[in-house]
């Protein structure tokens, strides 16, 4: 192939590495979410089954468990504490949604699966481009021994190892090739899960408000500058502008909302800082509030977020788990403590008695109330 020719395949190859960022952008996810309510959720979407949809949409199985994700896979392995409390947590969801333990599995995860769906249309045509493009240029090696493309010699052999005692006869080599290829493609997929649950679970919460709560799409933003919000005024020049996951503006109230799927220590710091700020551009002199939607399992940062004073007084108005319910078959007696709860996992418990810690579909309501 000439070199206009080489040049035309990585133009591309180029387009189809933005396809590939697309299948997993704003702009798919939306169009995904959108499919999802109009096809899947046939009873609709209201306060009370709006956990639900998010955990169909957004929750997965750790592939080392194969119990539904609640907490960090390294510490949930068999023989951590943390297994206990995920066998607790995939019981308690099979048992809400009617589904028995080994079929969980196909029933959530919706956005990241049809995602990958995506994704794969673009990467067979991407591969059979680039296959082709490939076998011109190796054509002067053709008499040597060169490696194929995308072989992984160590990776085949460790597979090979152990299904050998399986195995009917010997594999070709490019089945091994075809097969170490897979197995590195859904490995690096699933590194874009980070980011499909963050922002996916900012998409999903505006998605669940607009159709849950009767609020207009308008009302809603999602990652805007502050800005952008009525009533806050632009960051002091040089300073760096804050971007708002969720924003819901109606006449009665802004409601500012920090919505993270589970939280890093280092994240917990960020919400004092961001508070600050909102206060600081807030231009009208009117009430706001600031809410934390999260996933969390984790009883301390849990706690904390319950228990944050900011000058004094609450800083969340509102703290909403997605399922509270979950949080309590996790913690529940006789898991991985002698039958014990934890203390923090008790402050926990008591916050939720105390209306501290809200459900999802308490927040809703209350929204709709506004």
């Amino acid at each position: 192939m000439d070199e206009e020719g080489l040049l035309k395949s990585e133009a591309s190859a180029t387009a189809d590495k933005r396809a590939i960022d697309r299948a997993f952008g704003a702009e798919n996810r939306n169009r995904l979410i959108d499919e999802y309510f109009e096809s899947s959720a046939a009873r609709g979407v209201n306060p009370g089954n709006a956990w639900e949809h998010v955990y169909r949409l957004l929750l997965w199985s750790d592939p080392t468990t194969g119990l539904a994700h609640c907490y960090e896979s390294d510490k949930s392995q068999p023989g951590k504490p943390w297994y206990a409390r995920s066998l607790a947590f995939h019981d308690w969801l099979c048992r809400a949604l009617s589904i028995e333990p080994d079929e969980l599995s196909h029933e959530i995860d919706w956005l990241f699966l049809k995602a990958c769906s995506d994704l794969a249309d673009v990467l067979l045509r991407r591969e059979a481009k680039l296959a082709e493009v490939a076998a011109q240029q190796r054509e002067p090696y053709g008499d040597r021994s060169f490696p194929e493309p995308g072989a992984d010699p160590e990776l085949a052999a460790i597979i090979e190892e152990t299904l050998r005692p399986y195995l009917a006869r010997d594999v070709q080599e490019e089945v091994w090739n075809a097969l170490t290829q897979k197995v590195r493609q859904f490995l690096a997929v699933q590194n874009k899960r980070k980011n499909l649950v963050g922002e996916g679970f900012e998409d999903v919460l505006a998605q669940v408000v607009r159709r849950a709560c009767d609020v207009p799409a308008d009302a809603i933003l999602t990652r805007s500058l502050l800005y952008e919000i009525p009533g806050f005024n632009r960051a002091r020049q040089g300073a760096k502008e804050n971007k708002v996951d969720l924003a819901i503006v109606r006449p009665t109230m802004r409601t500012l909302v920090t919505a993270k799927w589970s939280v890093r220590a280092d994240r917990e710091k960020q919400f004092t800082t961001e508070y600050d700020e909102y206060i600081n551009a807030e231009s009208e002199n009117n009430k706001f509030q600031y809410v934390f939607v999260t996933n969390e399992f984790d009883p301390a940062r849990l706690m904390r977020a319950c228990e944050n004073l900011h000058r004094n007084s609450l800083m969340f108005d509102y703290v909403v788990h997605i399922s509270p319910e979950a949080v309590r078959a996790a913690y529940g007696e006789g898991q991985a403590n002698g039958g014990r709860m934890t203390g923090t996992q008790r402050r926990v418990i008591k916050n939720m008695e105390s209306g501290r810690l809200i459900s999802l579909e308490q927040w809703l309501q209350n929204l709709s109330g506004q």
